[in-house]
């Protein structure tokens, strides 16, 4: 028997699963003083250089720090321990940003590890579909220890020990430990609702599962390593901005390695410039040197730009979608064409009858109650939606079958497309409006399909009138799908009463959505496999780009296969073992948690709530991740600006007066000014955490607009903030003993 330790209430939910998040912000929490103190131990091991060497930018400052630190204790002073002090600050707090991104999933990953440790499992051995259970032997196993292709028992109230496939059986089961939400969903064996997921409870039933999942790489497995951000690798943007900034770092290192031969050869040229201790004294040289070289090289972004990465996951972890990998959120913010399936995408997924339309003379009643008659077996949503329409618009009485004197139910299937009843003679039927369906004759009453239907009428001595083609084709024009409703009275030719209109309702909203991916410059293709006249319809009041009709697998990996030929990054959703291949393709392809296996492991995403639309909301949140490192790395070097005004006339003023003219923030002296930048560029690292984190408000717009926003917002905002702020230090500072 398949057991747990029972968690304590809430446990193993999402950080933020199942509650509403404003589009474009992370959660709550990001300024919490608790959650700094709780990352601080974390960010203090990050100081091991083996973990650090992944961050060139950083793993200078700290070689700085170190060398300054050497020079502090030989020749102390207060500007040099003042120095050295705010040197390692700055690498505390670059690496506090990264740990308090990674932070906050711990406590959902113990949660989650709990869960797999302490589940057993019931393992058939021998077990074949079909076989009594004296052929096979069960034994409990760890969960830890199930290997791929083993078969499973699990049964109601006990926690599904591993992901898999149904492979025998039903169960309604509780998936909120994983999504957060605390409606059950059916599980069953065969067709795209099969899947299961480690760490889920059976609520009724028992069903049989075949473990698909590796040793190590269960659901559960990925989504701790993902909230933890130990499994995160770079996205190939972020690598060729890591490449750009240690070029940087050596090119600013090899200019400062020169300062002081320059500015001896200067001043042996000027007998009488004033000394100047800050860049000639061999006392503080290396200390002011070092001071510089931290200040010019890019250290804001290069501090904030991992915690960047791990938020713009954890905002898809907070909506309910794994990543698999940072690339695929990056490449969500660049994608071009969007595929997305019509239903329950871009409309609701049940077509609801709309209307009753009569033929041949028949009133709008009497098709109402013989559509309700012969809706009463069809259990699909477009068959409750007829007996609806029928009772709320034309009072229909309310029937059920078995209350039906002399009928005979027939069923919809896939295969007939039709459902009805055969009223036995003498079988009369009220109907409330008093009409008699059935009375002194024998009487057959089908519904569905239009070919179907009219293909019945035929087989029984009917024809059909052109009426009801022109009726059928105007519904199918307009988007929607026409049900044709037939009688046959024994001893007449069959004949069609009239067709009902089925609408398949559009999706409020929709249009709005598909308009801002236009502004983004993303092009919108709806899949479909209704005919190209209807699919034509929904798209054109959809509001989407292109559509794709009578789409079959191969369609959609043939169209994946075009975009990307024509250089564009494609999107797509999908659920299905058909799928797949698409998924694969796809530059994004976001499974459905409720898809089979075979579908989640294509993709490079999984949407826990098995939301179509929300790839939607991805590819806003791979844009805003883009937008956020564009935006803090302008920023930075506009922040870099500021801080050569600071520096540099204080190191030069004293050798080439001239230069004190560049002195436009009137800094007390060379050290005041040198710490004043060490200090702003530390503190600044720090203020701009929550915002790394929570991400920079995205807007659809173009990108020359983007652009311009940037330049405008984050440059000039980075010029004009470290001018304010390190005059501020300055003044504080100068009152200091010992500082200059």
């Amino acid at each position: 028997m398949t057991t747990t330790t029972p968690a304590p209430p809430g446990a193993g939910t999402t950080a933020t699963a199942g509650a509403p998040v404003a589009r474009g912000r992370a959660g709550g929490g990001l300024l919490d003083p608790g959650q700094l103190i709780r990352s601080l131990p974390d960010a203090l091991r990050k100081l091991d250089p083996r973990t650090l060497w992944r961050n060139p930018v950083m793993l200078v400052v700290e070689v700085g720090a170190l060398f300054t630190t050497v020079l502090a204790v030989t020749d102390p002073s207060v500007f040099a321990w003042a120095v050295t002090g705010w040197l390692w600050l700055t690498v505390v707090f670059a690496n506090l940003a990264e740990a308090v991104a990674e932070g906050r999933g711990k406590a959902q990953a113990a949660t989650l590890r709990r869960a797999k440790k302490d589940t057993v499992a019931t393992r058939l051995v021998g077990w074949r579909p079909g076989q009594p259970a004296s052929r096979h032997r069960e034994e409990t196993v760890p969960a830890p220890e199930l290997q791929r292709g083993d078969i499973v028992l699990v049964e109601a109230g006990e926690i599904i020990p591993g992901d898999g496939d149904v492979v025998e059986g039903i169960a309604s089961v509780d998936e909120s430990a994983i999504t957060g939400e605390s409606a059950p969903v059916i599980r069953e064996s065969g067709g795209d609702r099969s899947a299961v997921t480690g760490g889920t409870r059976v609520l009724s039933d028992r069903i049989v599962v075949k473990i698909t999942q590796k040793t190590g790489e269960s659901f559960i497995d990925r989504m701790i390593a993902l909230v933890e951000g130990a499994d995160r690798q770079k996205t190939p943007n972020e690598i060729a901005l890591n490449i750009l900034l240690a070029a940087l770092t050596v090119i600013f290192l090899l200019a400062v390695v020169t300062l002081q031969p320059l500015a001896i050869f200067a001043k042996g040229h000027q007998a009488a410039a004033p000394d100047t201790p800050a860049i000639t004294d061999d006392g503080v040289t290396g200390i002011v040197l070092v001071a510089l070289l931290v200040c010019l090289i890019p250290t804001t972004i290069g501090a904030l730009l991992s915690a960047i990465g791990i938020a713009g996951m954890d905002r898809l972890v907070q909506r309910n979608v794994l990543a698999m990998s940072g690339r695929a959120v990056e490449a969500a913010g660049d994608v071009d064409t969007l595929l997305l399936d019509k239903t329950g995408t871009i409309t609701l997924g049940n077509r609801q009858a709309a209307e009753f339309l009569p033929v041949g003379g028949v009133d709008a009643a009497t098709v109402a109650d013989a559509a309700q008659l012969s809706s009463l077996a069809d259990e699909t949503p477009e068959g409750r939606s007829v007996v609806l329409l029928a009772g709320t618009a034309f009072g229909v009485r309310a029937r059920e079958p078995g209350l039906v004197p002399r009928a005979t139910f027939v069923p919809f299937t896939a295969q007939t497309r039709m459902s009805g009843v055969d009223l036995a003679a003498g079988g009369g039927v009220d109907t409330g409006g008093g009409l008699d369906i059935g009375g002194g004759k024998s009487r057959r009453i089908r519904k569905g399909a239009a070919a179907a239907v009219m293909k019945w009428v035929r087989d029984n001595g009917g024809h059909p009138t052109g009426e009801v083609g022109d009726l059928v084709e105007a519904i199918s024009a307009t988007g929607g799908t026409p049900l044709v409703v037939a009688e046959h009275v024994d001893g007449e030719p069959a004949r069609v009463l009239g067709v009902i209109h089925l609408k398949d309702v559009v999706k409020a909203g929709m249009r709005d959505r598909f308009a801002e991916m236009r502004r983004m410059g993303i092009r919108t293709v709806m899949v479909t496999g209704d005919n190209p006249r209807t699919a034509k319809a929904i798209a054109d009041e959809a509001g989407v780009d292109d559509f794709l009709a009578e789409a079959t697998p191969e369609d959609k990996l043939a169209l994946i296969r075009r975009e990307q030929e024509g250089g564009r990054l494609v999107a797509m959703t999908g659920d299905g073992t058909n799928d797949a291949p698409a998924l694969a393709r796809a530059d994004v392809g976001v499974a459905m948690n409720t898809g089979t296996s075979a579908a989640k492991e294509a993709g490079n995403m999984v949407d826990l709530d098995s939301d179509p639309t929300k790839l939607i909301e991805i590819v806003e949140i791979g844009k805003q991740l883009l937008i956020t490192r564009g935006a803090l790395t302008t920023f930075s070097i506009a922040n870099d600006v500021a801080k050569y005004f600071a520096i540099i006339p204080a190191m030069f003023a004293g050798i080439y007066p001239s230069l004190d003219a560049l002195n436009i923030m009137r800094l007390a002296g060379p050290e005041s000014a040198i710490l004043s930048a060490v200090i702003f560029n530390a503190v600044v690292i720090v203020a701009l955490v929550p915002l790394a984190l929570r991400g920079v408000r995205y807007r659809p717009a173009s990108a020359s607009e983007l652009l311009r926003r940037n330049l405008w917002r984050y440059g000039l905002g980075g010029l004009v903030a470290p001018f304010a702020g390190i005059k501020l230090i300055d003044l504080i500072v100068q009152s200091i003993p010992g500082i200059s």
